[in-house]
């Protein structure tokens, strides 16, 4: 049986979860994250590789974790079946979802605030809801990327210039833009992602 140790901020996989590791000589956290970037790469070449017309869908959403995580999971792209130390419940996560993705076609087509502004919301919003067992923040990050470059027409966020996977001051002030965005106040939220 693999065991993973956890950050404090990070979510832990449940016995299940952990048994839908596709590759079985991973032990450690550093192996899992070095595997599971490697894939993260791939997707994230995918998706940016040509315009979407469909990234506030379900299926798109989905199916960029699958393309992120498939190499790693068995459940890449499958919403997560068990409740964690953050998001909804789980069996609220595809109506969360689909309110998310209904909010960012209104923010949009009303200009209801400004691109980085809609795209640091949506962002929140993503990880607040937690749509999978793991890989829910680097999930959010790619899809915040594409809204931002494909659809609102501004560059990517530079997500505070540093590595938000390993402890750190910088994953420790993208924590807290997170939580301040909890109590809704976007403004560090908005600060870290352009920092």
């Amino acid at each position: 049986m693999t065991i993973f140790e956890y950050p404090a901020d990070a979510t832990p996989l449940d016995p299940d979860e952990t048994a839908g590791l596709l590759l079985s000589h991973i032990t450690t956290r550093a192996e899992l994250n070095r595997w599971e970037q490697d894939n993260i790469v791939d997707g994230e070449a995918w998706a940016f590789g040509r315009k979407r017309k469909d990234i506030l869908s379900e299926r798109f959403i989905c199916g960029l974790h699958k393309r992120m995580f498939g190499s790693v999971w068995r459940w890449a792209g499958r919403f997560r079946r068990s409740d964690k130390n953050i998001g909804v419940a789980w069996w609220q996560v595809p109506v969360e979802l689909r309110q998310l993705c209904n909010d960012a076609t209104a923010w949009i087509q009303y200009e209801s605030y400004a691109p980085d502004e809609i795209a640091a919301r949506f962002h929140h919003r993503l990880v607040s809801i937690h749509l999978f067992a793991n890989g829910n923040g680097r999930h959010a990050r790619t899809m915040t990327d594409l809204l931002l470059v494909q659809v609102l027409r501004r560059p990517r966020f530079s997500w505070g210039s540093g590595s938000l996977v390993d402890v750190g001051n910088c994953r420790h002030r993208y924590i807290e833009a997170l939580q301040a965005a909890d109590r809704h106040d976007c403004w560090p939220l908005l600060e870290f992602v352009r920092s």
